[in-house]
């Protein structure tokens, strides 16, 4: 029988549907990040210079996968690697985790501690449904990527915490502290997304050493225990003379309350290949675990295979970093230069040294000046005029969950070259001079 699809489909009233759905869904923002990249994707396809320094992802022109990483995921397909995976993890990679993770911060996990996942995201998803019920307290700072988010989609209670530029915009002790004593999950991360910035041994140490001591009051008192959520996806893009430091390496007796994300997505420029792990108390794991099984939020088999074998050669890992860290550091370097020259030049402008990840903090000092007579009011004006007069695309620190209009933006290097940024920068200095 043969049935002839209808000319157009009558969805009805937008509107309607829209008032029939969850309040979750309807609450929820989309990715200030993504409409942007949008925005300039458009841009690129008119033909107008970009340098874009948007969305936190690598041109694989620019920053390729490992080679042998890419030979493992073909080979693995060709074997057949192609259904379903354990919902855990495949066991040697999980094993391969573990023995990387000795080797890189110098702490080791059982292999019940590991838990493979479909990327970062899912992990983070995953650690604020797993501790945070309607109504329960969650600290982060702000900047920070997505926290604000997920906040939202859990209803928890959100205590936001401003870090500042004299802090490399991490938070503190002294900040987080009055805070604690309410909280069922910190959230933190180093090195940052949005601002390349990290913590210092000494600042983490001491949070983990606060958590720990509210926690064995906690234990006495009967109460539900404070967990610190420690995203450290950027933790091998570090750049001497900063270091980076696992907390449980740090506190030993934080362990059981720390959830520490990690993956290849952005140690080896591998973010479409989606996959992430979390280390964390096997209790944990295994919650963990069973709510991302029914998400169905695993890493694809192949990519798993591929992984396993790439953690496993310590020589093939040391070659790839060689390469994509001098490149990403170069590209950090030349904007930071750029801007410190337009700053010595007396342009209202600054950012931070970059530390670690694959992004510099940017400050525009533009609120309340103008350009060609027209008023430059928030961090939108100066994102948009930027973008329009000087082909510089970069996100603001709302995109982050900061609501001050304080000048500041994140800028990616991904996604560009060393000849994208060279080229911007005479646009950047003539727009920078058209400002009154």
């Amino acid at each position: 029988m043969t049935t002839t699809a209808p000319a157009g489909l009558d969805f009805g009233n937008p509107t309607e549907l829209d008032r029939s759905l969850s309040a979750m869904v309807r609450r929820l923002r989309g990715s200030v990040i993504l409409k942007i990249a949008a925005e300039v994707r458009g841009m690129i396809a008119a033909g107008k210079p970009v340098c874009n320094l948007t969305v936190g992802d690598f041109d694989p022109k620019q920053f390729p996968i490992p080679g042998k990483l890419l030979a493992g995921v073909r080979g693995a397909l060709e074997r057949g690697e192609t259904n379903y995976p354990p919902s855990e993890g495949l066991l040697p990679l999980r094993n391969a985790v573990v023995d990387y993770v000795e080797r890189e911060q110098g702490v080791r996990y059982p292999v019940e501690s590991v838990l493979i996942a479909s990327g970062g995201r899912p992990v983070v998803y995953a650690a604020f449904r797993a501790i945070l019920d309607e109504g329960d307290t969650v600290i982060y700072s702000v900047p920070s990527w997505n926290n604000d988010y997920y906040a939202d989609i859990t209803k928890a209670k959100a205590v936001e915490i401003e870090a500042d530029r004299a802090n490399g915009f991490q938070p503190t002790l002294e900040q987080i502290a009055p805070h604690l004593p309410h909280a069922n999950l910190l959230c933190l991360c180093s090195p940052g997304n949005p601002t390349g910035t990290m913590m210092t041994a000494d600042s983490l140490r001491r949070i983990l050493e606060a958590v720990v001591t509210e926690n064995e009051a906690r234990r006495a008192a009967g109460r539900r225990f404070l967990f610190v959520f420690f995203d450290q996806i950027y933790g091998s893009l570090v750049y001497p003379p900063a270091r980076h430091d696992n907390p449980v390496a740090l506190v030993p007796e934080a362990a059981p309350y720390v959830i520490a994300l990690d993956g290849i997505s952005k140690a080896f420029a591998s973010t479409g290949l989606r996959l992430g792990w979390v280390l964390a108390a096997p209790a944990l794991i295994s919650r963990m675990k069973d709510f991302l099984g029914h998400v169905g939020a695993w890493a694809p088999r192949p990519e798993q295979v591929a992984t396993a074998e790439f953690l496993a050669d310590p020589a093939a890992i040391a070659a790839y970093r060689a390469d994509m860290h001098r490149g990403i550091k170069a590209r950090l370097d030349a904007l930071y230069e750029g801007f410190s020259a337009l700053k010595a030049a007396g342009h209202p402008v600054d950012c931070i040294d970059p530390q670690g990840a694959i992004y510099l903090s940017l400050r525009l000092d533009l609120v309340g000046r103008s350009i060609d007579g027209k008023p430059i009011r928030n961090n939108e004006d100066i994102r948009q005029v930027m973008l329009e007069h000087a082909g510089l695309a970069v996100v603001p620190f709302q995109a982050f969950g900061l609501k001050q209009d304080t000048g500041w933006f994140r800028m990616s290097v991904g996604a560009v070259s060393l000849a994208d940024i060279a080229a911007a920068f005479p646009r950047i200095r003539t727009f920078l001079e058209r400002i009154q």
